[in-house]
């Protein structure tokens, strides 16, 4: 993978996103605190095009099978081709980042993202559906990855916070996407209508980063020339401590934690994206109710993720992120344990709740202890952590579907709280070595 651009100088956060703060009484030490400015709420915009698409063409499949007549597995195709969008988006973002800077990156990214559900709402054939939603899975993943980078740069030591909120803005937005699309099949319509918003979306979110004030985290589209070859690379703030401006390269011992938090992050990717995928199947072979009522509860998952991130941000400021990353893990198991064990659509709901709820703060505090751990190298950790989710995504709900088909989908589910209980160590090791290697890091602190 290649690495990121040369970062700005590490003395002082990039705008007052990641200023100011409260004295903590114990140790006196700036407390971290979130700013909304017009940067941080700007780069809000490709989390929610990205999560219309997500949400709103995710349960138009079935539709689009029907309607193309074509089989379930067929249909299947569609999440390879997001999972192959997304290795894709590990290799170019960080090239991206490096030729036409940050704010570039994220625009041309966004704007793909339009263009591919322009195809996709417009395709007359599999062929064209498969392309259309990679196109947009290329655009939508990239955005997310190159946004990520942007917003840890942007508040500092407030990374937690800035990239649970955003991720939680995306994740609402899968409670409305759904609406559309039904009501709009309800009006005789079609699915199509519902999924094209996104093609706004998209487009405003190309213009909202375009027009978003020049900072050190997001240049202007106009980058100076690139310093030559052999200039040594500053390197960038970290989400946590200061790094000096002499500091060598990261030794073997600091990838470590990166590692760890790399671990955990496929562990939170791997366990929404299977639960999304069977739990209704789950839900069908162990209560009465039937496939629409099953298939509705995965509305508790989302709800549940999307609730937790906005408490789970401002939480992040006051209690270490590590800590609440490992407990997450530990309290999806307890939703997994009430899914398991309903016998009723109304308990397995709540365990679908409970379950979002731990898995709202997996995805985005793996992302954010990921960046802090990463002084310097940023975009390529980021790259990292893009290509390990698609791999993830890619191959999670196939394994956990082969192994439905051999043993029964309430058997299979037992590799839930393995992958949980995976996640929960890497994090709380994670965490160790973080603080072993920087103890002043905020994200580790406590």
């Amino acid at each position: 993978m290649s690495t990121s651009d040369a970062p700005q100088q590490p003395s002082a956060p990039s705008s007052s996103a990641a200023r100011g703060g409260q004295r903590d009484g114990a140790s006196g030490a700036a407390r971290p605190r979130l700013v909304r400015d017009r940067t941080t709420v700007g780069l809000y915009t490709p989390y929610v095009a990205w999560g219309w698409v997500l949400y709103s063409f995710n349960p138009s499949v079935p539709l689009l099978a029907d309607e193309l007549r074509i089989s379930g597995a067929q249909a299947g195709l569609h999440g390879t081709a997001m999972a192959a969008g997304s290795l894709l988006a590990s290799v170019a973002v960080p090239r991206s980042v490096r030729a036409v800077g940050r704010r570039g990156t994220v625009v041309v990214l966004a704007v793909l993202v339009a263009l591919g559900v322009t195809g996709l709402v417009l395709a007359p054939s599999l062929p064209w559906t498969l392309t259309s939603i990679l196109v947009a899975a290329l655009g939508g993943s990239g955005a997310i990855a190159a946004v990520q980078v942007g917003l840890a740069d942007h508040t500092g030591p407030a990374a937690s916070a800035a990239i649970t909120e955003a991720n939680g803005v995306g994740s609402s937005v899968g409670l409305i996407g759904p609406l559309a699309v039904g009501a709009c099949v309800t009006a005789g319509w079609g699915w199509r209508p519902g999924v094209a918003v996104a093609i706004v979306l998209g487009v405003l979110a190309a213009v909202v980063v375009a027009r978003l004030p020049v900072s050190a985290a997001l240049p202007a589209l106009r980058r100076p020339a690139r310093p030559a070859a052999t200039a040594p690379a500053a390197p960038d703030a970290s989400a946590g401590a200061p790094v000096p401006q002499d500091a060598a390269p990261a030794p073997r011992r600091r990838l470590r934690p990166s590692m760890l938090f790399l671990v955990a992050l496929v562990a939170a990717v791997a366990l929404e994206n299977a639960t999304t995928y069977w739990a209704a199947d789950l839900v069908v072979t162990r209560t009465d109710a039937g496939p629409g009522i099953a298939t509705a509860t995965t509305a508790g998952l989302v709800a549940g993720m999307s609730a937790i991130r906005f408490v789970t941000g401002p939480l992040s400021l006051h209690v270490a992120p590590v800590h609440v990353l490992a407990a997450s893990f530990v309290v999806a198991i307890g939703g997994w344990a009430v899914l398991w064990t309903a016998t009723d659509a109304g308990v397995a709901l709540a365990g679908l709740v409970l379950a979002g709820i731990g898995y709202g703060a997996q995805y985005p505090l793996s992302i954010a202890l990921l960046l802090a751990v990463t002084p310097g190298h940023r975009d390529r950790a980021q790259a990292h952590a893009t290509l390990a989710g698609a791999l993830a995504l890619g191959v999670a709900p196939f394994l956990l579907g082969a192994l439905g088909d051999a043993v029964g989908p309430h058997r299979a589910f037992l590799v839930v709280p393995v992958l949980a209980v995976a996640g929960a160590v890497a994090a709380a090791a994670g965490g160790r070595l973080a603080r072993r290697d920087g103890p002043a890091s905020v994200l580790t602190r406590g």
